[in-house]
């Protein structure tokens, strides 16, 4: 049994003292609670590359696609392919669509909500409904337009439905795909430019039109000066998610390319909006050219037999 003098504790010197006696001693600095430790300072990052990484998310998009890369990809001809493109929960949509509703100055949207895991199920249920709120409210515009002319007779125009659904999908999948290829073109010519998904530019433009829904059911007021300061809203507020998503992904280029392209982006933006307005609701009826026209008929044949 061992002599309790060999179970007392033993003070030890400092570790410099240690070291000095056994360098081939080794020593555990355990540091006190209320120290505060002390960081050795890191290398220097230039303030404009933090910009770029804040802006573009290049750190969380590396890893995004570490990850990506490191999940089983299935073929493109079976279903779980595609499944994966619809895999967001709702409170997800929710937080994109506010997103897209309340863009911040200075914030990427695609680094806030859409990089992490974009997703084509809110876009493509954003185009259907806003295919309906808009075919739906221009016929009710006409209808609330000639109420109570006994000469109008209010016929359903359903081909307004694939007039809409053409216009919508076209805009939100050509588009993408056009400004996709040329982001992919520019970063072949010009380096330290980042090139977004085609995934990612569709997801863009789909969650940015869903402020056209409730604008396509305000348009029912038949008052022009309303639906024009309706559309103007819509536009700035849709116009400012595209085009400060886009910015930080082409400011590098050439200045004048740059521009252009936001411009491009814009005045296409402004072009879907201010056509579906002219068009299925302040485009001229035609619904009383049948009587017009019999009423000609009658009037020449009357001068005739006279």
């Amino acid at each position: 049994m061992a002599a309790v003098d060999d179970l007392q504790f033993e003070e030890f010197g400092s570790a410099a003292t240690s070291l000095a006696a056994n360098p081939d001693a080794t020593t555990v600095n355990i540091e006190d609670p209320g120290e505060t430790p002390k960081h050795q300072p890191g290398p220097p990052r230039g303030s404009g590359r933090e910009e770029d990484d804040e802006l573009l998310g290049n750190d969380d998009s590396d890893k995004t696609e570490l990850l990506a890369g490191q999940k089983k990809s299935s073929p493109f001809w079976t279903f779980e392919y595609y499944q994966t493109f619809f895999d967001v929960d709702t409170y997800q949509v929710f937080d994109r669509i506010k997103g897209s509703l309340l863009p911040i100055p200075g914030k990427n949207f695609v680094r806030l909500y859409i990089r992490s895991n974009p997703d084509l199920y809110g876009p493509f249920w954003i185009c259907a409904t806003l295919v309906f709120a808009i075919a739906i409210s221009g016929n009710l515009s006409n209808f609330l337009i000639h109420l109570g002319e006994k000469t109008y007779h209010y016929v359903p125009e359903f081909r307004k439905v694939s007039i809409a659904a053409t216009i919508i999908y076209a805009y939100a999948w050509l588009i993408p795909l056009a400004l996709w290829g040329f982001l992919m073109w520019r970063n072949s010519k010009v380096m330290n430019i980042v090139s977004y998904s085609f995934l990612e530019i569709v997801c863009v433009y789909g969650y940015s039109l869903f402020i056209y829904i409730p604008t396509a059911i305000l348009w029912i007021i038949p008052q022009k000066a309303v639906r024009w300061i309706l559309v103007m809203i819509a536009l700035g507020i849709s116009g400012s998610v595209l085009s400060m998503t886009f910015w930080p992904a082409v400011r590098e280029d050439n200045r004048r390319v740059a521009l252009a392209t936001i411009v491009t982006i814009v005045l296409l933006h402004m072009l879907l909006s201010v056509g579906c307005l002219a068009y299925f609701f302040d485009a001229p009826e035609m619904d009383h050219l049948p009587t017009t026209t019999a009423t000609l008929n009658q009037t020449v044949a009357a001068a005739k037999s006279s």
